[in-house]
Parts: structure tokens; C-alpha cells; sequence
């Protein structure tokens, strides 16, 4: 099965998810820009990233039922799509409310792509390859995250807010000619069952799935590693750095790419673990959550601003965050038969994004209720006020362990009593270990 064809069609998908990442992440470059541009306060300023990834989150359920019906490759083409369009009413908005309609259609084509890209790996490749393709795939597609840091950030600095945002929509544009020319749903020879007949079945699969204790494992597991990461790169560590830590706007958006950087190392090291410990991988990811809240921790309790050595510590940290969320696609995986993997994948995409949602909109406020009145910007982005406000991760990823932990146990007991769960070849030996064990 994994012929030339099938590498191209994965190198074209990396391409199509590249171009959403620079999308998703033109924002958290440009924060400093739209404060001026729409002289917009911290809960203004929220609020244009949280619709963005309220949309986003909205749409990865009814976007998985519609792979599992439609395929892959519709669903990738619509969503480019959206997102060039997106981008182009961005570019030429004139006012916060504007602003928000072209950040709701990119969250609309975004939401579209990475769903639809890890379904084609599954069609076009098999065995480990697929875990460790995964891997690749999220970690390539933080490409994404160099573009809108380099590229993106010098054009807006030298030709400004409209020709920036038009030079991200083009690269869109360019993903979208390339996706309909490769991309195919499955290759001609495929013995992968047919998709579902019916929008009513699929539906049936939908719920199916999510019953899965599997699926909401990996439901828990994307939801408590991603956020934290996606917060500080989408929106908020850009600011922070500037205004909080008084780094220049050209270093601020270099650090960013240390996220980047760490998630491409430690990513397929990861793969490969999850390859080889399939029983072990939700131990992996309590291990990530339990690092990243220590070096927020550090990060936190320093006194006054903290140094740039600390500061780049944390960002390698955050940057194991984005791997260690795609094991959570490995559990739904694991636990849903292939033809209904798109719905799968939807519902274990919404938990990290429904995390960094609630994180980002949290931050905005309680910066805005610890600033007087008619503060300034200095006032308001204090480096006080920005290690009060990151506090709130500890709650929203804390529920997201404990979460974790009972449906792991829920998981493990299913197993136990063996209800008929599908499990995929890597497995069979994990569980029948775990039985003798007992």
C-alpha cells in the first residue's frame, strides 16, 4: 500500500495542513498589530482568537461525520476554500466585527484540514507506519507556525496589515491547486470497507464511538496537552513577550518557533514509543501534562520577569505538547473500526481546542479585571498581571487529567471483560500481557 502515490498524497496533505497552521497562527504573530489597527483591550483581543477556535471545535464533530460519508478529500478542498476567503476579509477589514467574520471563516476551513489529512493516512498507509506518520504529519505541519513567524511577520512589519494577510491567502490558494490535483480519498485498490451509505448511519457510528471509553481517552489525552501550548503560540505568548518581557517584536516571534522546533525532535520519538508501548502511551502523556505544569511552575515563581534561558525552558517544554496530542488520535484509532475513523478523530479534536478556547477567553478577562479603568498598555499587560492570569491553566488542565484518569480506568476494564471492543494488531499482545498480569 504505500507505493509513490500514497507518499505523495501524504506530502500534499502536509502541504494543505502547513497552510492551515500559518492560517490558525497569523493571529498570534499579528496580536501586537490588530491592538493598533482595531485599538481593541484584552477581552476584544480574545475574543477574535476564541471565535476562531470556538468554530473550529464547533465544526470537528459534523466535519468527521461528513468525512466518514463524503471523504477526505471534499472536506479538504472545501476547507482550503474557506480559509482563503477568510483571510481575504481579515485583510481588508475595517473593524473588530469584520475581523471576526474572516477569523470564523478561516476557523470554518481550518477545522476541516487536519481531521481530513490524518483519515488519508489511514487509507493510504498501514501498520506502524501509521502511528509514526501521524507524528510526522502534526510535527511537519508546524511549519506552519515558522511561516507566519518569519515570512508573515516581516511582510506585515514592511508592507503592512493588507498585503500580509493577502500573501497568507495565496499560499492557501496554492495548497488548494495542488490538493485537487493529488489528492484521492483511497488508493484504486483499496480493500478498506466502503463508507457509511447514509448521513443517518453515520450519525449511529457517531454515538458508537463516542460511548467508546477508548475514544474519550483520547478525548482527555488531546485535551490536557495541546491547550497549554496553543494558548502561548495562538494568542497570548506573543504579547506577553513583547509588552511583559520587553523582547523586541522580531525576537518575540523567533521564540515561537523553540515550540516548533522542540515538538519536531521529540515527535517521532514519541511515534516510535507509542509504536512499541501502545499500552503504555497514556502514560506518556501524564508524563508531558506533569512536565509542562512544572515548568510553568518555575516559569510562574520567578521573581520579577523571568530570564530568557527560563523562558526558552519553557517553550521546549510546551513544544512536546502538540506530539504528545496526537497520541490521543492513536487511541481513537486503536478503538474504531477504519471506516468510521473520520467521526473518531472529530470528537478526540474538539478536546484540546475546547481547552485552549476557554484558556485564551479566561486570560483576556482576568487581565481586563485586574487593570484600573482606562489603563494603558503597559498596565494592562504587566508582567503581574500576565503570571496571575496564566494561573488558570492549573484548573482547566487539571480537570482534563482527572477526566483522563477515569477514562483510562474505564478503558482498562473494558479490556478486561473484553465487550467486543475492535482493537487494532499492536494491541492483541498488550492486552493478553495485561491479562496474565492479572
Amino acid at each position: 500500500m504505500n507505493s509513490r502515490r500514497s507518499w505523495f498524497v501524504f506530502w500534499v496533505g502536509v502541504v494543505a495542513y502547513i497552510a492551515a497552521v500559518m492560517q490558525r497562527s497569523t493571529l498570534g504573530v499579528a496580536g501586537v498589530s490588530a491592538v493598533e489597527r482595531f485599538d481593541a483591550s484584552a477581552s476584544a483581543l480574545s475574543t477574535l482568537a476564541v471565535v476562531q477556535l470556538i468554530v473550529y471545535a464547533a465544526l470537528q464533530v459534523p466535519i468527521g461525520v461528513l468525512i466518514d460519508r463524503l471523504g477526505p478529500r471534499l472536506l479538504i478542498i472545501c476547507g482550503l476554500s474557506l480559509m482563503v476567503a477568510g483571510q481575504v476579509v481579515l485583510a481588508f477589514a475595517p473593524s473588530i466585527g469584520v475581523a471576526v467574520l474572516g477569523r470564523v471563516l478561516v476557523g470554518a476551513g481550518d477545522a476541516a484540514i487536519f481531521v481530513s489529512v490524518m483519515r488519508l493516512v489511514t487509507s493510504w498507509f498501514s501498520g506502524r507506519t501509521v502511528p509514526q506518520l501521524s507524528q510526522w504529519m502534526g510535527n511537519l505541519g508546524q511549519a506552519g507556525q515558522i511561516l507566519s513567524a518569519i515570512p508573515f511577520a516581516w511582510v506585515l512589519h514592511e508592507a503592512g496589515w493588507t498585503s500580509a494577510f493577502l500573501a497568507a491567502a495565496s499560499f492557501v490558494a496554492l495548497a488548494l491547486v495542488l490538493s485537487l490535483a493529488v489528492i484521492r480519498d483511497r488508493p484504486a485498490a483499496s480493500t478498506e470497507q466502503p463508507r457509511v451509505a447514509t448521513l443517518g448511519e453515520a450519525l449511529r457510528e457517531l454515538r458508537a464511538s463516542f460511548a467508546r471509553p477508548g475514544t474519550q481517552l483520547g478525548f482527555w489525552a488531546h485535551y490536557s496537552t495541546q491547550s497549554s501550548g496553543t494558548v502561548f503560540s495562538l494568542l497570548w505568548g506573543y504579547p506577553f513577550m513583547v509588552y511583559a518581557m520587553g523582547l523586541d517584536e522580531p525576537l518575540a516571534a523567533s521564540m515561537l518557533l523553540v515550540v516548533v522546533a522542540s515538538g519536531v525532535i521529540i515527535g517521532p520519538v514519541l511515534g516510535l514509543l507509542s509504536a512499541r508501548f501502545p499500552y503504555r502511551r497514556s502514560n506518556l502523556v501524564l508524563g508531558i501534562v506533569l512536565v509542562i505544569g512544572a515548568a510553568w511552575a518555575l516559569f510562574l515563581s520567578w521573581p520579577g520577569v523571568p530570564p530568557l534561558w527560563l523562558l526558552i525552558l519553557l517553550l521546549v517544554v510546551l513544544g512536546a505538547g502538540g506530539p504528545g496530542s496526537l497520541i490521543g488520535f492513536d487511541f481513537a484509532r486503536t478503538f474504531n473500526p477504519v471506516r468510521v475513523l473520520g467521526a473518531a478523530n472529530g470528537v478526540v479534536n474538539v478536546g484540546g481546542f475546547l481547552a485552549s478556547f476557554v484558556m485564551m477567553f479566561l486570560i483576556g478577562v482576568i487581565l481586563d479585571f485586574q487593570a484600573a479603568p482606562g489603563a494603558g498598555t503597559a498596565e494592562l499587560y504587566s508582567i503581574s498581571s500576565f503570571k496571575i492570569a496564566f494561573l488558570v491553566q492549573y484548573l482547566v488542565i487539571g480537570f482534563g487529567v482527572v477526566m483522563l484518569i477515569g477514562a483510562r480506568k474505564r478503558t482498562r476494564r473494558r479490556i478486561v471483560m473484553d465487550e467486543g471492543i475492535e482493537v487494532g494488531p499492536l494491541w492483541v499482545a498488550a492486552i493478553e500481557r495485561f491479562r496474565r498480569r492479572r
